[in-house]
Formats: C-alpha cells, sequence, structure tokens
C-alpha cells in the first residue's frame, strides 16, 4: 500500500460538489482516509494500492485548482485506513485566529536539507514543536521546545513568552500547522520566522533521521514511522496517549493498549 498527504490552502466555495467528487474518485480507485474540505483549502491522507494511488493524482493533475499539491509518501504493508471520510471543516487545521490567512501570504521555508546544515553548524536557532503534547512523546528534533499543548488552538497562548528577536524554525508532522503558526508569529512581532517545508515526514524522506530522536505520530493505525517512513511496532496508550514501544509490548507484565506508566502501579518492573 501506499500512503500519501498533502495540502493546500485555497479558497473553495462549493464543498458539496467536491465531496462528490472526490468520493467517487476514491471510490473509483478504492482508496481509504480522510480528506478534510473547508473553505480555506483542503488537507488529503489516502491510502491505496499504488497504481491506484497514481491514477488519483493523474486526476488531480488535470485540474487547475489541485494540480500543484505536493504529497509526501510512505508505503505500508496493509492498509492503514478502515473507511473513506470526507468531511466538512470551518479551518482544515483549526487555529481560530481570522487575522492568520494562509491564502494569501506565507512565511519563510527552510528546506530539510537546508536544516539539517544548520543543525551540523549549530547555528542560533529556536526550533519549536507545534504539535500535540503526546505526539512529542513519541519523537522531536533534539533541544526543540515542546509547548506542552494539547491541541492547535491553544498554541497562540504557548508563545507568548518567547524571544521575538531570536529566529525561530518551527516544524509538525506533514507543515500544515506550521503554515498558519508561522504567519501567526510574525503578526505578532516575531522577526524572523521559518517553516520546515514539508514537516518531519518530509525531513525524514530527505535527510533520514539525522537530529531527530524517536518516532513521527501520524493520525493512522500505523501510529507512528521511523526516519525510514517504517512503522516498527508502536502502539498509543488509550489512557495517556502516549508511545508503546515493541520491546514494551513483549514484557510479561504489559497489559494490552497501556504504557509502563498507565498499566502497571510500578512502572519499575520494566
Amino acid at each position: 500500500m501506499l500512503h500519501i498527504a498533502g495540502y493546500k490552502f485555497i479558497q473553495l466555495l462549493d464543498l458539496v460538489s467536491l465531496r462528490d467528487y472526490f468520493f467517487e474518485c476514491c471510490k473509483a480507485e478504492d482508496l481509504k482516509g480522510t480528506i478534510l474540505l473547508s473553505e480555506e483549502g483542503i488537507n488529503i491522507n489516502l491510502s491505496g494500492l499504488e497504481a491506484n494511488i497514481s491514477a488519483f493524482k493523474a486526476v488531480l493533475r488535470q485540474r487547475n485548482d489541485f494540480a500543484d499539491i505536493t504529497f509526501r509518501e510512505s508505503c505500508t504493508p496493509t492498509q492503514p485506513y478502515k473507511r473513506l471520510k470526507i468531511k466538512f471543516k470551518k479551518e482544515i487545521i483549526t487555529l481560530r485566529q481570522p487575522d492568520v490567512a494562509p491564502l494569501y501570504t506565507r512565511a519563510p521555508s527552510v528546506t530539510p536539507e537546508e536544516l539539517k546544515q544548520w543543525l551540523d553548524e549549530s547555528r542560533d536557532v529556536l526550533l519549536v514543536d507545534t504539535r500535540n503534547d503526546y505526539e512529542i512523546r513519541f519523537g522531536t528534533f533534539a533541544g526543540a521546545l515542546n509547548l506542552r499543548i494539547n491541541n492547535f488552538g491553544e498554541f497562540p497562548d504557548a508563545i507568548n513568552d518567547l524571544d521575538k528577536e531570536k529566529p525561530v524554525v518551527m516544524f509538525c508532522t506533514g507543515g500544515i500547522r506550521c503554515e498558519k503558526a508561522a504567519i501567526y508569529m510574525l503578526n505578532n512581532g516575531h522577526e524572523k520566522v521559518y517553516q520546515l517545508d514539508g514537516g518531519i515526514l518530509n525531513y525524514f524522506a530527505k535527510v533520514g533521521g539525522n537530529h531527530y530522536d524517536g518516532e513521527c505520530y501520524v493520525f493512522d493505525e500505523r501510529t507512528a514511522l521511523d526516519c525510514h517512513l517504517s512503522s516498527i511496532g508502536t502502539k498509543q496508550c488509550v489512557k495517556c496517549q502516549g508511545p508503546i514501544s515493541l520491546s514494551e509490548q513483549q514484557m510479561k507484565t504489559y497489559i494490552a493498549n497501556l504504557c509502563a506508566q498507565c498499566g502497571v502501579q510500578n512502572p519499575n518492573c520494566f
């Protein structure tokens, strides 16, 4: 199976027609996953046979509005989605900041290759992880700031005390959160803000796991991907949402779908 993830901020008006259009396109190719539609754009996460994914992308390339969507790809031995869902959303990524308009502007970006070079050189930049706290527990860049937010809507309050003169490189899973987060920071006085182009998944694809510790959480049944964009069997605790490694799952004290902290009274049993 081939998994694709991509988004585009673009003004969309007839969402009902678009929903029907994408439903027919995906049904014809037996694709499963989630498509979010909003007046501000589209967010696509789909999986299927490689030939069927190629056919879907070929259809998109025939349209002026979606032809330039860049997809991040990874392979999976099984279908990571149970069904196809196409949803309407007020925002394709919820920030609740009307002044942030990625339809019309975009903050400067840094490529994975450039970021690796900056980190190799120990350049004086602040790495800011814009993801939720439980996602960061699966892995993040070494030295990155964890804002300890429960959802992206908490981002504006979480950065109030950051130095506005220090250069910032922000990142997320695939880039969509940073599109808004970076604009918000620039609108609020931060002088040098960069977003990692394509997010962690694109970084993995282009330069591997250099300067990154752990895995990258993903929102499907694969749970997390390593720097080779492969799932190595990590699960998510149903209680605290944190990671359960494959080695932890093989312990005698392991309770199904609960991590050490939530599954046993004494984590030192491990």
